[in-house]
């Protein structure tokens, strides 16, 4: 007796951003809205602007201590940081969930 595998259908997604993109998003919006430029949150921060402009785009992890740094730069609590970010990835979570329940409903 054999047992044949059906390929479960993939469905094409826009890919939900990970926790770097969506933290560095985070960031960047906050540094735009203060009209402050990358070397001046850098500066204030102790780090290096390439360094700050990775994590920004989401390509490089930042540490706890170094998050605390960038977020005091931009006059920011961690607290307030990570409620934004996971704010901003339910958000997307949801849009997602929203778009491939109209497509079901088509």
């Amino acid at each position: 007796m054999s047992a044949e595998v059906i390929p479960f259908p993939q469905t094409p997604e826009t890919p939900q951003p990970d926790l770097r993109t969506a933290l560095g998003e985070v960031l960047r919006e906050e540094r735009r809205e203060q009209e402050r430029t990358l070397a001046d949150v850098a500066e204030s921060a102790a780090v290096s602007l390439p360094y700050l402009s990775e994590v920004e785009r989401g390509r490089k992890d930042v540490s706890a201590d170094l998050l605390g740094a960038i977020a005091a730069a931009l006059e920011l609590d961690v607290p307030t940081v990570l409620e934004r970010t996971a704010r901003r990835l339910r958000t997307s979570a949801g849009v997602q969930r929203g778009v491939r329940m109209q497509l079901l409903a088509a």
